[in-house]
């Protein structure tokens, strides 16, 4: 039997020392026939080194394209979807560059999207190293969430943090629709892409997984959830790590284009074709 393909986009921006890790796990798989498409975003550090060792090691695995650059998250990723949709794989898979992957995630994602047509963009839950779960699964955001968010108050924080879950429909359920899942690890049918379109570029850094997902919603797919397997993502989070910097200020004005595109703010139920399950 014929393994699946997957072709897989990777960012990379000064990620020398994470993007080791993520390539051997790429090609470390077997259960899936990888192809990967590295692009990077105008790397200072050893990033472009590491890239071209695994080049010349897996001519046939990885390929790369190079922006002079930061050109954000969008533009660049579409360069790389726009590679694999060309080269006709059966799955594309987003991925950051500070993940780890594995053949029995993989297997499961397929084996969900295969028993549901319906699902166009499946994401596994993602773990750190040292087994901090992450939220990836999540409420689309409103203008209310992010001001409790930001609030200094960690009771009104909390609060923020509560809006954004997403809870299975039914207990039981291997995997369940969900708003949006973060776009660390997405798998995703390549119709979909064509359907729903490619990431808004617009939007330099965030939040594009958000749009993206309102868009697969109303292309008729769902993007879906399934906790029962998990990949190593270390979670870098750059846009908290300084309250003012180009980072936040860049997801002020992603969040204000896409309630504006979208036309919402503190509801999103106008776009909740989740919540008619």
């Amino acid at each position: 039997m014929n393994r699946p393909c997957i072709g897989f986009v990777i960012l990379t921006w000064n990620s020398e020392k994470v993007i080791d890790s993520c390539l051997a796990s790429i090609a470390a798989l077997e259960a899936v026939e990888p192809y990967a498409v590295i692009i990077d975003n105008g790397s200072s550090d050893g990033t472009l080194r590491i890239v071209s060792g695994y080049k010349k090691r897996y001519p046939a695995l990885f390929t790369a394209l190079r922006y002079k650059k930061n050109m954000g998250t969008t533009v660049s990723r579409n360069a790389g979807i726009k590679r694999l949709l060309e080269r006709g794989v059966d799955y594309i898979c987003v991925l950051d560059s500070d993940t780890a992957v594995n053949d029995g995630a993989f297997v499961k994602l397929i084996a969900e999207m295969d028993e549901h047509p319906e699902y166009g963009v499946i994401g596994p839950k993602l773990v750190t190293s040292g087994g901090v779960v992450q939220m990836s699964a999540r409420c689309f955001p409103t203008a209310l969430e992010k001001f409790y968010k930001a609030c200094p108050v960690k009771a009104v924080q909390a609060r923020g943090e509560a809006m954004e879950k997403q809870e299975p429909p039914r207990p039981g359920m291997t995997s369940w629709p969900v708003d949006y899942l973060m776009s660390a690890c997405w798998l995703v049918r390549p119709e979909v892409f064509e359907k729903a379109g490619l990431l808004d570029e617009r939007i330099f850094y965030a939040p594009e997984d958000a749009e993206f997902c309102i868009r697969v919603w109303k292309a008729g797919y769902q993007a879906a959830y399934c906790p029962e397997v998990s990949i190593i993502h270390e979670w870098q989070r750059l846009s908290k790590k300084k309250l003012i910097s180009r980072m936040n200020w860049e997801h002020l004005k992603g969040l204000a284009y896409m309630f504006k595109k979208h036309r919402y703010l503190f509801s999103s139920k106008k776009l909740g074709k989740r919540d008619q399950l």
